[in-house]
């Protein structure tokens, strides 16, 4: 089982990619960190797979940011880490939307990726 440092290490190395990603307006790079039948939950309806992710980041506006904080692990099994976390949300022309984001990254071939991701606005 990983340890708590072992989950944040994991969590932080795919969630600084995306967050690259999201201030860069790079859709597809996003979308490259989910696995192929990723559920995905924005502030939409949700979607499954990759192309369902970079649609939902292409309609973002330019000039969004994201800047994150894990709040919590878990490692439900060997392969799983899950992290929930506080995100803003920064916009060019309104103001920052402050959301909870549950992530379950998992271990495949291509290294760790995010299979679940469900934003919320609580």
């Amino acid at each position: 089982m990983t340890s708590d440092k072992d989950r944040e290490t994991i969590l932080r190395d795919v969630l600084d990619r995306w967050k690259a990603g999201v201030d860069a307006h790079e859709p597809q790079q996003i979308a490259a960190l989910f696995t192929e039948d990723a559920i995905f939950q924005g502030l939409r309806p949700y979607t499954v797979g990759r192309p369902g992710v970079a649609a939902y980041y292409d309609s973002q506006p330019p000039g969004l940011t994201a800047a994150y904080r894990i709040l919590e692990t878990a490692a439900p099994a060997d392969d799983l880490v899950l992290g929930y976390l506080a995100v803003d949300f920064s916009f060019t022309d309104r103001p920052t939307l402050d959301v909870c984001l549950s992530v379950l990254v998992k271990r495949t071939e291509e290294g760790w990726r995010i299979g679940h991701y469900q934003v919320s606005r609580l």
